[in-house]
């Protein structure tokens, strides 16, 4: 019996993902068709690409609130490149994403170099590349992409879309990265006990420069895949993604306090989310209270996780 409540326990997200379909196919009949269903998994792509980033960060006891302003930013800088510059669109998207590593390499810098918290320091980078994008395209859209660049956010192989081909294997490489590399072993270790991984020989410093920039790279790709979707460029295009990222990210089980998570349960949150937010515009629910919806559980979720940390300690401290 205690077997089973375990095994029931490690796969709660995966059960309540069937509820939460359940629940919707019998509230609307056209929650449950091929259509609709592609649409949920393309709408979660962009901020499914930017959890695996979000992530690696988390399990480092972390957060990146620049996330979202830096979909944006590269929203803004790539349509930049290709429309006010004429610039080869491959290109561009290269420019694009070299910038936003660097950019989250120099939030990764900053917090293991200067100390400073991640959440000033993810906050302040929100704050400025969000402005930077405003400044840039004068706060108004840019438009007028080639077809060869639309084909990232609006094609199809075979009779899947591109951004669910993108998103897929983002998440396999994440995956890859934490349970086949030394890295992976690292975000672990450095999540569980700073101190301990530092006094192991782990490079702690250089793993925290890594797992920023990586962080940076996925909204960077998050940000591409958006902006060849929507076609135009917007300067707040990226507007209050974090919140939806991190939702997923700890929904998944990964521990607000580090050193436990694994990517597949991440997947497992964010098309809890995608479900979530088709489903509730099905129900013609105001947007307005879908925020209070998912703000109600990214606050169960956390808890969830505290409480089973603080049981966690208990037990240890008893043994």
């Amino acid at each position: 019996m205690k077997k089973a409540m375990d095994v029931l326990k490690s796969r709660a997200i995966y059960v309540f993902l069937l509820v939460m379909i359940i629940f919707f196919t019998v509230t609307n009949p056209n929650f449950l068709t091929v259509d609709n269903l592609l649409n949920v998994a393309k709408q979660v792509s962009i901020f499914g690409i930017a959890s695996v980033g979000m992530t690696y960060v988390i399990l480092l006891g972390g957060i990146d609130l620049s996330t979202g302003s830096l979909i944006s930013f590269v929203n803004i800088i790539t349509a930049y490149f290709m429309v006010n510059m004429g610039m080869n669109p491959w290109l561009a998207i290269l420019l694009a994403l070299l910038i936003s590593t660097a950019i989250g390499f120099l939030n990764g810098w900053i917090i293991a170099e200067i100390k400073m918290p991640p959440l000033i320091v993810t906050f302040a980078a929100q704050t400025i590349f969000g402005g930077l994008a405003y400044i840039i395209c004068n706060g108004r859209p840019i438009s007028r992409f080639s077809d060869s660049f639309l084909k990232i956010g609006q094609g199809y192989l075979g009779p899947v879309p591109i951004p669910i081909i993108i998103m897929i294997v983002c998440f396999a490489v994440g995956g890859f990265i934490l349970v086949k590399t030394y890295f992976g072993r690292y975000f672990y270790a450095l999540g569980g006990n700073e101190e301990a991984a530092e006094l192991s020989g782990i490079r702690v410093k250089k793993i925290k420069y890594l797992v920023y920039a990586l962080s940076g790279l996925f909204a960077g790709i998050a940000g591409i895949v958006m902006l060849a979707r929507a076609n135009t460029a917007q300067p707040n295009a990226g507007l209050g993604y974090e919140f939806d990222v991190i939702t997923c990210v700890v929904l998944g089980g990964v521990s607000v306090n580090g050193g436990s998570g694994k990517i597949s349960n991440v997947i497992a949150g964010v098309l809890i989310i995608g479900v979530l937010n088709n489903g509730m515009i099905l129900m013609d629910i105001s947007s307005y209270m879908q925020m209070v919806v998912k703000g109600i559980i990214l606050l169960l979720a956390v808890g969830s996780d505290c409480i089973q940390q603080a049981n966690l300690l208990k037990a240890k401290k008893a043994a």
